[in-house]
């Protein structure tokens, strides 16, 4: 074919391509992918620039509690004082408490609302609090009220006076009791083994539910998949227990010497200041306990303490091997990774790398994003897949290589999210999980040179679910949505959005200031995806709507395709279709005749008229290849045109 007929053959196919784009410049549909779906303009409390506003605000609970755990009848008792402080604009004539114990009865919605069949979230049915001695009490002279409406996972308590706005504070003081459940919806409860029960205690207080600007009071119900959003306060809590028994909690542990052997309290200062991780109790010492404990027979206390955080959990064990190493953080102070587990788990390819773990985790987090703020990092081997609490996960016991990496790092992660950053779980699963997620990619990398790598961005993986007809999008209630899209919904589709927006829309250095100012700028307060948005636009300076409408809302998918590669007045035209519903930018990477390459990004305002658009190659050289986002960051559901063939005329 000679050269003037390959160049009209190019016009030909150009000017076809430029009709069809001028027919659809007007398009509908395209605008409104670009369309304002949301308020922007923000308000007194949340700011449009996505901080915190002029008047925002937010509650906080202290608490006090002391516990017994009973080994024989498996049952927790105590008491608990609850220092609440109402900041918000408003006097409040009562406070929700949520008491998700209650969840583990036969009459909870949560177990009428679990599917025959089972799932995940089964738990027990024969638990539940017992609680006495329920008061209320305004400021520290006011009067004193018992009135309270129990009902399923929440309780109402009642003021005999209004709690005054703006700093005014109460107490909420009760006795409680509970049967603790074997099968505890896999977060918490109970597990034996040869050496004894290790008890994993989570959920284990009645806790104050969330006032805000944004629901009022947060009182959903605790059904199953839909976790927790709680208030940040300080919490002071002793666990009383068999003398034989570790406990481990949320915190720092305030009287070592009076609950560890003074041989178990050397090794525990030892690894304070250790790089490589120390036994404090040994596999072969587990039941050695005249050397391990401080006494032999009754019971002991073990007293902890934890600053601005939103929950705490504990576990305790007479069958737990107990290592424990030093963390490093970015600031020069160092704090302790520890690992709980029992011989069942020991082993170099299992449990015995647990606390190496913990510790690459935590100081990759503190260095890439924030500092972790707490005295300990924790991980508790126990009949639980994977749960997190702040400084404290409960793991499978099971879990070995990249297997208890991958879990370790991921409950680790969610320190950031929502510990550090303190989102509702329950209503925006995916600002928790699939955030977490997304830093888990790169701590995956990260760690020891790449010996678990993520697959995180190799996004293709999951074209058969982004063409499934039963997808759901990511703004799906998670107690509502089908578990097997869960994993989807709230964990990866999230994950690869901020993935996306880092490797592919804005870059790394765009992106990284605008994330870090987003959790520095929330940390220990309630974000809305509103206010992360807003932040994430202002920061990185980019209007993202069309992003996040198109992926967060709804289940479009991405669609990038080249029609045809053509040479025009001396140059090339690439024509670009966009045959998805969501707009991308587009990154080609051009091969010469010469094997130069050149990458060149077509920005995604391209598609606010129509569907196909002309994009001018000027060069000298003869293109042999054209590919879109040759690293395949986009999970792009067409693998058949994102390319144009290496060579499509002849000489």
């Amino acid at each position: 074919m000679n050269r003037l007929i390959k160049a009209a053959l190019g016009l030909c196919l150009v000017g076809l391509a430029m009709q069809s784009s001028i027919a659809q410049e007007v398009s509908e549909t395209n605008q409104k992918k670009f369309g304002e779906f949301r308020d922007r303009s923000g308000n007194f409390y949340r700011a449009a620039s996505g901080k915190p506003g002029e008047g925002y605000w937010q509650n906080a609970a202290d608490y006090v509690i002391e516990a017994t755990l009973d080994d024989e009848a498996h049952t927790l008792t105590g008491t608990i004082s609850i220092s609440y402080t109402n900041n918000s604009p408003e006097a409040l004539d009562f406070v929700w408490i949520l008491l998700e114990q209650n969840r583990f009865t036969e009459s909870s919605r949560g177990t009428l609302t679990t599917p025959i069949q089972g799932n995940r979230y089964n738990g027990d049915t024969d638990g539940g609090y017992e609680l006495t001695n329920i008061f209320a009490k305004v400021g520290k002279k006011g009067a004193t009220s018992s009135e309270h409406i129990i009902s399923d996972t929440r309780m109402q308590v009642w003021f005999a006076e209004p709690l005054s706005a703006r700093g005014g504070t109460a107490t909420v003081s009760m006795d409680f009791t509970y049967k603790i459940p074997t099968d505890g919806m896999d977060r918490m409860g109970k597990l034996k083994v040869e050496d004894g029960y290790i008890y994993a205690m989570a959920q284990w207080y009645p806790k104050v539910a969330v006032f805000d600007d944004v629901e009022g009071w947060n009182i959903e119900p605790y059904l199953g998949a839909g976790e927790f959003y709680l208030e940040y306060g300080d919490f002071d809590y002793k666990i009383t227990v068999p003398y034989d028994h570790i406990v481990v909690g949320s915190g720092e542990l305030m009287n070592p010497k009076e609950v560890l052997s003074a041989e178990v309290y050397n090794r525990y200062q030892k690894a304070m200041n250790s790089d490589e991780t120390v036994y404090l109790v040994g596999p072969d010492e587990i039941k050695n306990t005249e050397l391990t404990r401080p006494k032999q027979d009754g019971t002991v206390t073990w007293h902890f303490k934890i600053q601005n955080t939103r929950d705490v959990a504990f576990s305790s064990s007479d069958a737990f091997i107990w290592d424990a190493a030093k963390i490093n953080l970015p600031s020069g102070k160092t704090i302790l990774a520890q690992s709980v587990y029992p011989k069942e788990s020991d082993g170099q390819e299992a449990w015995t790398r647990s606390t190496e773990y913990s510790k690459a985790s935590i100081e990759h987090y503190s260095e890439m994003w924030y500092e972790f703020p707490y005295a300990t990092a924790t991980n508790v081997a126990a009949d639980i897949g994977g749960m997190e609490y702040p400084g404290l996960n409960f793991c499978s016991y099971r879990s070995k290589g990249a297997g208890l990496w991958g879990v370790t790092d991921h409950e680790f992660g969610h320190n950031w999210f929502p510990m550090i950053v303190g989102t509702n779980e329950r209503r925006y699963a995916w600002m928790d999980e699939g955030f977490n997620t997304f830093i888990n990619h790169y701590s995956s990398n990260a760690f020891n040179n790449g010996e678990y790598p993520s697959t995180l961005n190799q996004t293709r993986r999951y074209l058969n679910w982004f063409t499934n007809e039963r997808r759901e999008g990511i703004d799906t209630y998670p107690d509502v949505s089908n578990l097997s899209n869960l994993g989807m919904i709230a964990y990866n589709k999230p994950a690869m959005g901020l993935l996306m927006l880092r490797e592919y829309i804005l870059g790394h250095e765009r992106f990284d200031h605008a994330f870090k100012s987003y959790i520095n700028t929330w940390a220990f307060k309630h974000p809305t995806p509103d206010d992360f948005f807003n932040i994430m636009e202002n920061v990185a300076g980019e209007n993202l709507s069309w992003f996040w409408q198109g992926w967060f809302y709804g289940t479009g998918n991405i669609d990038l395709g080249i029609s045809t590669v053509a040479p025009y007045a001396g140059n090339y035209v690439v024509v670009l279709q966009n045959e998805g519903e969501i707009p991308m930018p587009v990154l080609l990477e051009i091969t010469f005749d010469d094997g130069s390459m050149e990458s060149q990004m077509v920005p995604v305002e391209i598609w606010q008229r129509g569907n196909v658009w002309n994009h001018m190659i000027k060069t000298d050289k003869r293109v042999t290849k054209v590919v879109i986002d040759p690293d395949k960051i986009l999970p792009d559901v067409n693998l058949g045109n994102d390319s144009w063939p290496t060579k499509i005329y002849e000489d």
